[in-house]
């Protein structure tokens, strides 16, 4: 008689376990590779800090918001300057893919039993922890602006950092996954995600703009990550949409860059290796 193998369907519990364990481990390689490089570390601290207190101090006597509080540029500058940190860890972080494929680690994880979720949420998820912990730290500069936060503010402050940062990782993975140089992606980098950062109000006040620039800014998802920042840190500025609307923008970009994550990882299916 034929022997019979009992075979039972995945269960949620399985399936959670499965995605979770591989991504939880991805997301630790990613905090620990990050750490043991200490020059990298310093330098994401160091470069905007320097670029908030040379531009701020040197446009600070000829600039001033139009608002009525009146800000010192300095001061006005300093959520562009945390927006930076996000964006520059978040990205550069993604280089990691670009590093993985030429090692042959990103393939040997592609014809492991893993999921493509486990890996777009683990490197997507330890580039945002990341971002969010470069940018908390920076906050440790905001009563030399002036700005004293409560328990609340603080939170609303790190939710919002959390979202730009997860958009942004996950849009920096979307752009290194079909990528084999890491000149090619620094290219992309220069062209299209740092006139991002520039046209979303770190630098001049949304007022102040063009007619055409206005309106690349209005359009612009990270706007209203630098907006929520400004409304936090200076709930008297004028702002360019309410908290609410600001927040919920952020939350829809971030759910398109990390479905387009998914949508790059699927696309490349059958071409693991470059």
């Amino acid at each position: 008689m034929a022997t019979q193998t009992a075979t039972f369907p995945a269960t949620p519990a399985s399936i959670s376990t499965g995605v979770m364990l591989p991504a939880f481990t991805l997301w630790w390689r990613e905090i620990v590779r990050f750490y043991r490089q200490k020059a990298r570390v310093v330098g994401v601290i160091a470069s905007p800090l320097l670029f908030w207190v040379v531009i701020g101090s040197g446009f600070g006597s000829s600039f001033r918001t139009g608002g009525a509080s009146g800000q010192q540029y300095l001061s006005y500058f300093y959520p562009g300057a945390l927006i930076m940190i996000v964006l520059f860890t978040s990205i550069f972080t993604m280089m990691s893919v670009i590093e993985d494929r030429k090692e042959g680690f990103l393939l040997s994880v592609l014809v492991a039993p893993v999921s493509r979720s486990a890996i777009v949420l683990g490197k997507v998820l330890g580039g945002t922890t990341l971002a969010t912990i470069q940018g908390l730290i920076f906050l440790a500069f905001a009563p030399l602006v002036g700005v004293h936060m409560g328990v609340v503010d603080f939170l609303l402050i790190a939710l919002t950092i959390f979202l730009v940062s997860f958009a942004l990782t996950a849009l920096g993975f979307a752009i290194a996954w079909p990528m084999d140089s890491t000149q090619a992606f620094h290219g992309i980098i220069n062209l299209f995600l740092i006139p991002l950062w520039l046209l979303s109000g770190a630098m001049f006040p949304l007022a102040g703009a063009s007619g055409w620039m206005r309106l690349l800014m209005r359009i612009n998802p990270l706007t209203y990550g630098v907006e929520a920042l400004r409304i936090l840190l200076y709930p008297a500025s004028p702002a360019v949409a309410p908290l609410a609307s600001s927040l919920a923008t952020l939350f829809l970009f971030t759910l398109i860059m990390f479905s387009l994550s998914f949508v790059m990882v699927n696309r490349r299916s059958t071409k693991p290796a470059a």
